[in-house]
């Protein structure tokens, strides 16, 4: 049984609990447009979600190191005022989190989203209580990747049997960032990465939907 072989459940925010794709994509414009670029179709900026921006704007754009950090903090000044409550929850999400934990798991949050923002938004929809530690990056660039901030919640939680823990995301790198820890991981296709990326990443399950996820996880 799953439920008999974990116990400590490491959840991304981003495409796994919300659909953050309009705030995202909103800021990401706002971002670019401050650098001299103007996006017209909002849907081409949804690879940035998942993803740590800084890295995305490198790739995406060729922004040097300078160019990404300035990037990055025009982000930052719109979707700290507005971005961050354009935001929705995926459906089933509230109960799926009170069902885990009515079967015995420990809950965590291991965002690449910055920490900060990461917490305003679990209180904003009422998740918070259902998590013992919320982890995301840092402002200061210091939890760069998914591995950073993997191994940030695992440090600050005491979680020492990694055989006990699963990741649960929707992009290569929440498996990837499992990985680097030897870690279990669980690929959802309901957010924005798609089965031949986690695959190829080596998810270890992948589940189509919410009611899917919830079924793998109580059996």
């Amino acid at each position: 049984m799953f439920s008999a072989k974990y116990k400590n459940i490491l959840l991304d925010l981003d495409g796994t609990l919300t659909d953050p794709a309009e705030g995202i994509t909103k800021s990401i414009a706002y971002a670019l447009e401050s650098m001299g670029i103007l996006v017209e179709d909002l849907n081409d900026l949804k690879r940035f979600i998942g993803p740590p921006l800084k890295d995305t704007f490198i790739t995406a754009y060729g922004f040097d190191e300078s160019a990404a950090f300035q990037a990055v903090s025009k982000y930052r000044e719109r979707f700290a005022a507005v971005g961050l409550y354009e935001n929705q929850l995926f459906e089933g999400i509230p109960s799926l989190l009170e069902s885990l934990k009515l079967e015995g798991y420990d809950l965590f949050l291991a965002t690449s989203k910055p920490e900060v923002f990461a917490i305003k938004i679990l209180q904003h929809f009422q998740l918070d209580s259902f998590f013992s530690f919320i982890g995301g990056a840092a402002l200061d660039e210091s939890r760069p990747s998914k591995g950073h901030v993997i191994d940030y919640v695992m440090k600050k939680s005491n979680l020492t049997l990694v055989e006990k823990c699963v990741m649960i995301g929707d992009r290569e790198h929440d498996v990837l960032g499992a990985k680097r820890f030897n870690m279990s991981s669980v690929g959802v296709l309901y957010g924005f990465g798609d089965r031949e990326e986690l695959e190829q990443a080596g998810a270890d399950y992948i589940v189509d939907s919410i009611p899917e996820l919830e079924r793998l996880l109580m059996g």
